[in-house]
């Protein structure tokens, strides 16, 4: 293999990837249907990327079935012309997870699956063992604010941390010396169809988990585990399981609390991002960091240095007048956790939010739960849905969310492109941007109106 040909260079996930395999010395290339920060970035290591569907457009380093692998992300249509080139020339074709399940056979695969939560606990982990004197690969799902990237490289290191996405099933691919599984909340029912299907695609994830490695599993989730034998099972939570934290101070902007662990018990850890989801984060990223070998004293080091992840309770401005922050929370029970987490860091003050929904399937398999976790806000602002790889389903919008928030909260519905407009005819203490869209997007120019405030 010389070359590596990305259909769907510029995803979060693919991306880490593309700078694995340049960092290997390989020709990397490949197509994205728009230019990003991301792409551009990846243009600049070396990757050779193009924003056209068009197959003339592959570079002729790429066009050699022998010494070219493929990878595509599952969001690419199958009606897509150079995929579709690839397929009809013979071509090593892999989805990303293939890759990566060959990352895991060769190396030892400590992963973070679960509805919720993967990628602020494998940038903890991944930051807390490249910090340690037992380093790691990573290959992320958000850009960790530490490094500025989503790829961590060791040459030394046996360790290869990954999020392992449940999306089309992809982390069946894997084969993990330890996991975490966060949470199992029923998502990509489009995928699944149902919430059971769902559930036993986690427990047949379980059966990966090599024999002589460990999985971390959170208290009380409704998916059975089905472990291979000489597999250690732990369990975690906040207050109870065989990690979890006592001693837990909130207050004056800092989160600090000991851990309680089979392996050793660590007292004084403090929060670099001071919320309170990142104290179950936190204790599932320091079991896995403590299964690979690392200290007492570099893992305390570690969490109060983690700086967080781009669009993970991130904070855009904070002062006496204003707070502002995105959050990439897009399903109902992150949104939950999300606006609880922020209640208790800003306790007594008027909370709004900017929601876009993401899909149209995932709005109508769920808006009902939607309305109810938006409703624990004082303001809810909705913009339309964002599609992504889907088409409109008829009756399907924003408006059933809003229909079903509970009586008497603020809230409104409005277009996307007016988010500027409403931000500045409108007062706000805390403000959140929540969703996996691209309303983002509006943050620096939100940010801006704040400050003028």
């Amino acid at each position: 293999m010389k070359s590596v040909y990305f259909v769907g260079a510029g995803g979060i996930g693919m991306s880490a990837l593309e700078r694995y395999f340049l960092s290997q010395g390989l020709v990397v290339a490949g197509y994205d249907r728009t230019a990003c920060e991301l792409t551009e970035e990846l243009r600049a290591e070396g990757a050779d990327i193009h924003y056209e569907d068009n197959p003339d457009l592959i570079p002729e380093a790429c066009r050699d079935k022998a010494e070219t692998l493929v990878v595509y992300t599952p969001a690419i249509p199958a009606t897509h012309k150079e995929l579709t080139y690839f397929r009809e020339n013979g071509f090593d074709i892999q989805k990303r997870a293939q890759v990566l399940g060959t990352l895991t056979r060769s190396m030892k695969g400590l992963c973070v699956a679960g509805t919720h939560g993967k990628t602020t606990t494998t940038s903890m982990t991944a930051h807390l063992l490249h910090e340690s004197h037992v380093g790691c690969n990573a290959f992320l799902g958000g850009i960790t604010k530490n490094y500025g990237t989503n790829y961590l490289l060791s040459k030394t290191s046996p360790y290869v941390v990954i999020e392992a996405d449940e999306f089309d099933r992809s982390f069946h691919h894997l084969r993990p010396y330890a996991t975490v599984i966060t949470a199992t909340d029923a998502d990509h029912l489009d995928i699944y169809g149902t919430e059971e299907a769902y559930l036993e695609s986690f427990r047949h994830y379980t059966e990966l988990i090599q024999p002589g490695g460990a999985l971390i599993i959170h208290r009380g989730l409704k998916m059975q585990p089905n472990p291979q034998e000489g597999v250690r099972v732990y369990t975690y939570d906040r207050t109870e399981g065989d990690f979890h934290a006592e001693n837990i101070r909130i207050g004056g902007g800092h989160i600090v609390f000991d851990l309680v662990s089979p392996i050793e018990n660590i007292a004084n850890i403090e929060l670099g991002v001071p919320v309170s989801i990142n104290i179950d984060n936190g204790i599932a990223a320091m079991a896995l960091a403590q299964l690979a070998g690392a200290t007492a004293d570099e893992i305390r080091r570690g969490m109060a240095s983690f700086a967080g992840v781009d669009r993970r309770f991130d904070f855009a401005l904070k002062n006496d007048k204003h707070v502002l922050l995105s959050d990439y929370a897009h399903h109902p029970a992150e949104i939950k956790q999300s606006i609880l987490s922020i209640r208790e860091v800003f306790d007594g003050r008027k909370i709004a939010a900017i929601f876009q929904p993401h899909l149209y399937t995932r709005t109508r398999d769920f808006y009902k739960d939607f309305a109810d976790s938006l409703s624990l806000l004082d303001e809810v602002i909705l913009t339309e849905i964002y599609p992504a790889r889907e088409k409109p389903i008829p009756g399907i919008t924003s408006q059933i969310i809003y229909d079903n928030l509970r009586p008497g909260i603020e809230k409104h519905l409005i277009e996307k492109k007016d988010i500027p407009a409403f931000v500045k005819s409108h007062d706000f203490d805390v403000l959140i941007v929540l969703g996996a869209g691209d309303a983002v997007d509006y943050v620096p120019q939100i940010k801006e109106i704040l400050e003028h405030k």
